[in-house]
C-alpha cells in the first residue's frame, strides 16, 4: 500500500521541478547562444577594424571597414541584419586610433526566457574595437 502512494508522491515532485529545470537547462543553452554570437561579432569588429589600420593607398574607408566587417558574418550563424556597424571617419596618420562598433541585437531562440526574467527583445549588446594605425 505504501509502494502506490510513493509513486504518487514522485510523479508530484517531478511535475512540480520540471518547469525549473527546462528552465536552467534552456536558459543555459540560450545564454550560450548568446555569448557565441557576441563573439562572433567581435571577431567582426576586429576584422574591420583590422582591415582600417593596414596601410593603403588609397586610404581605406568607413564603409569598406564596415563591408569587410559584415563580409566576416557570412557562414558564422549571426544574421548580418541584426549587427549594425558605424566608424567614425576613418584611416588618418599613423599612430592614430581606428575605431569600429557594433550594436547587436540578439534574438532570442526561446522568446519566453525574456518574458519571464523582463529583459527586452531583441537583446542589444554593444561592441567596440579600437585599433592604431599602422
Amino acid at each position: 500500500m505504501t509502494k502506490l502512494n510513493e509513486r504518487g508522491a514522485v510523479a508530484a515532485e517531478f511535475a512540480i521541478l520540471l518547469p525549473v529545470l527546462l528552465l536552467i537547462v534552456f536558459g543555459t543553452i540560450e545564454f550560450g547562444m548568446m555569448m557565441y554570437g557576441r563573439e562572433v561579432v567581435t571577431n567582426a569588429t576586429r576584422e574591420g577594424a583590422r582591415y582600417g589600420i593596414v596601410a593603403q593607398i588609397p586610404a581605406v574607408t568607413s564603409g569598406q571597414m564596415i563591408t569587410q566587417a559584415t563580409t566576416y558574418l557570412t557562414g558564422t550563424g549571426v544574421n548580418p541584419t541584426s549587427v549594425t556597424f558605424s566608424a567614425p571617419a576613418c584611416c588618418g596618420a599613423t599612430g592614430t586610433p581606428v575605431t569600429l562598433s557594433a550594436i547587436y541585437r540578439y534574438p532570442w531562440l526561446i522568446p519566453y526566457i525574456p518574458t519571464m526574467l523582463g529583459l527586452p527583445s531583441p537583446f542589444p549588446i554593444s561592441i567596440t574595437t579600437t585599433m592604431r594605425h599602422e
